[in-house]
């Protein structure tokens, strides 16, 4: 088990497109970190950053506290399951020997087949699948072998990257659970990136949430979708698909979350979510400080590390005592 952190971690495509934008985030040893939001957000470039597919433009990658190198050849202590299960194995290889492939140098061909097998069995597939090809699987099948593929690494931390969003619906239930027992089993550190919330909710020890580019609110999975304190947390939390619920938004709130996402070439000025924020400037005209003062500033100081102006809690210290947490009410939420 391993830590994962980002500090200040940004990512450029040009001059013109700040995909992530001074990102701090820590996977801790042995959970699950569920990195949520729409898609354009920057989740899967900050996973790229992290396992040297996209090469940071500022901050820094630790992996327990010592920065990570990515040279070819060397062995990668983070590994990363993909989207697409149809693509990310080649159709010329046999299951085994794509497997076999992601294995460290060092061990011997007898080992490597008995290690295959292993891993096969450990993702739920039969081991005659070892001498077959990628075509004569399904989707759910092939994202199986690509989780043993990365496990083959014996990887300190272990990414997964929106893993089931290309499966059908009956099927992503038993990846889902897949995951879930063998991050428990072998006790792995996973970032685990999805848009859909729900999803999330199933899997993760703590959630993050990220809206253009940066970090909105991150805390404890319970805490956050229990209590939720960024505008943004609560419109994932809102279309979250629930049992009997057809209720629809008062118009105000239903008025702004239509709008359409910022172009993340040209992002807003102040708080990024005011142009879609149900309590922000559009809908009320007392706060026109969200169109120009930056949340992020202070959010360390409030529930969750929410960047809004307008949480309902923040960290306030108390004489020479360490900070503790006051809850503020907030008229408007």
């Amino acid at each position: 088990m391993s830590e994962l952190r980002f500090e200040g971690v940004t990512v450029r495509y040009g001059r013109a497109l700040t995909a992530v934008d001074g990102v701090d985030l820590t996977v801790p040893s042995g959970q699950v970190v569920g990195l949520v939001g729409e898609s354009g957000s920057g989740k899967s470039t900050l996973a790229r950053a992290a396992v040297g597919l996209a090469e940071p433009a500022g901050g820094q990658i630790l992996l327990d506290s010592v920065p990570l190198h990515h040279r070819p050849g060397a062995r990668r202590p983070l590994q990363m399951v993909f989207q697409d299960p149809y693509s990310s194995l080649d159709p010329r290889m046999t299951i085994g020997d794509s497997i076999a492939e992601a294995m460290p140098r060092d061990s011997s061909r007898p080992s490597r087949r008995d290690e295959v097998v292993r891993l096969l069995e450990l993702v739920g597939l039969d081991a005659d699948r070892v001498s077959a090809y990628p075509g004569a699987l399904s989707g759910g099948q092939r994202q199986r072998v690509a989780i043993a593929r990365a496990l083959a690494g014996k990887p300190e931390v272990l990414i997964a990257d929106e893993i089931t969003s290309a499966l059908d619906v009956s099927i992503q239930g038993t990846v889902l659970n897949l995951v879930r027992t063998l991050q428990r089993e072998l006790r792995l550190s996973m970032l685990f990136i999805s848009h859909n919330l729900a999803v999330v909710r199933y899997v993760s020890d703590i959630v993050a949430v990220m809206y253009l580019g940066r970090i909105v609110e991150v805390g404890p999975a319970h805490d956050v979708l229990g209590n939720p304190q960024h505008p943004y947390t609560k419109e994932l939390l809102a279309a979250a698909p629930r049992r009997g619920s057809t209720s629809l938004p008062p118009p105000d709130e239903a008025l702004v979350a239509d709008a359409e996402p910022a172009d993340p070439h040209y992002p807003p000025a102040g708080c990024r979510f005011h142009p879609r924020c149900p309590i922000g400037p559009l809908i009320r005209t007392d706060r026109e400080h969200c169109l120009t003062l930056d949340p992020t500033a202070e959010a360390d100081h409030r529930l969750h590390r929410a960047a809004c102006h307008h949480a309902a809690g923040v960290l306030r210290a108390v004489g020479s005592n360490p900070p503790v947490l006051m809850q503020l009410k907030e008229d408007s939420q």
